[in-house]
């Protein structure tokens, strides 16, 4: 029964953590530092989680999906709208995280993976959040969003690498200080988050083709799973509604508390 709770939690933290800018890898460390993993294959159970939250926002976001593939096809016969520019701003805000991902993701994993690189990352984006918040015109629509704009949101993206970034919190700043209007910077931070985390997945698949798992390992997979699904889905929704009417500075507070911890744990047993 324990082994089914802690899969539970694992799947809900993943969940919230995935959407929210509060950095899934600083709740993971945490996490794995209180609880062992409930399966013994961590990459099966990790492409497991990953896949939820895939479902979910794709779920979410399902009618933005289709009215974006409708204008996108629509704007090779010239018919251009909204949502004809965010198709093609994701399209080109994908390149430059896909590449980094693709060519760096191993040598970043390697290099950049502990609490102490968790815990810095926590504290600069916390100020970026704060800073972002302050100076940022947050007047623009997507439809007044240029190119060049759209690439560095997908530059940020690719920073968000290093563990302890966040990848919805460094692509929401690159969005306001791009002068996205803050509901249109998070809604285009979500919707670049798919064909990045599809990638992600898709990328895993190969490696755990062929794996064995026992009948318990897939009932724990299938809770975490479940979990992780319905907290990402209503992450999304509560943080959308939420930047609506209220800033994100108490998510940089928030950062700079977790961070503490890390910073703690990181006196405590070192960089593990």
């Amino acid at each position: 029964m324990i082994i089914y709770l802690k899969s539970i939690i694992f799947g809900v933290v993943q969940g919230i953590t995935e959407f929210l800018p509060v950095s899934s890898s600083a709740h993971l460390a945490l996490l794995h530092k209180i609880f062992l993993l409930p399966i013994e294959n961590e990459l099966a159970f990790d492409v497991a989680l990953h896949f939820a939250t895939l479902i979910a926002v794709v779920f979410y976001f399902r009618k933005d999906i289709l009215m974006m593939i409708r204008s996108f096809l629509k704007s090779f016969l010239g018919q251009r709208d909204e949502f004809s520019a965010l198709s093609w701003f994701i399209v080109l805000g994908t390149v430059p995280a896909g590449l980094a991902g693709w060519f760096f993701n191993d040598f970043i994993e390697n290099r950049f993976r502990g609490i102490l690189t968790i815990a810095v990352m926590l504290v600069l984006i916390g100020i970026l959040f704060i800073l972002s918040e302050k100076f940022s015109a947050k007047l623009v629509t997507y439809k007044n969003l240029n190119w060049f704009n759209a690439f560095l949101i997908g530059c940020a993206q690719a920073i968000a690498l290093i563990p302890g970034t966040s990848r919805s919190g460094i692509t929401i700043i690159a969005g306001l200080f791009s002068g996205l209007q803050r509901e249109k910077a998070v809604r285009f931070s979500f919707l670049l988050s798919i064909p990045i985390i599809f990638g992600a997945f898709i990328k895993k698949i190969p490696q755990i083709a062929g794996v064995d798992l026992s009948g318990n390992e897939m009932r724990v997979i299938i809770f975490a799973g479940l979990s992780a699904f319905f907290a990402a889905f209503y992450a999304i929704s509560y943080f959308i509604k939420f930047t609506k009417n209220k800033g994100l500075q108490i998510f940089a507070y928030y950062r700079f508390i977790l961070a503490f911890f890390l910073f703690i744990l990181y006196l405590l047993y070192g960089n593990i």
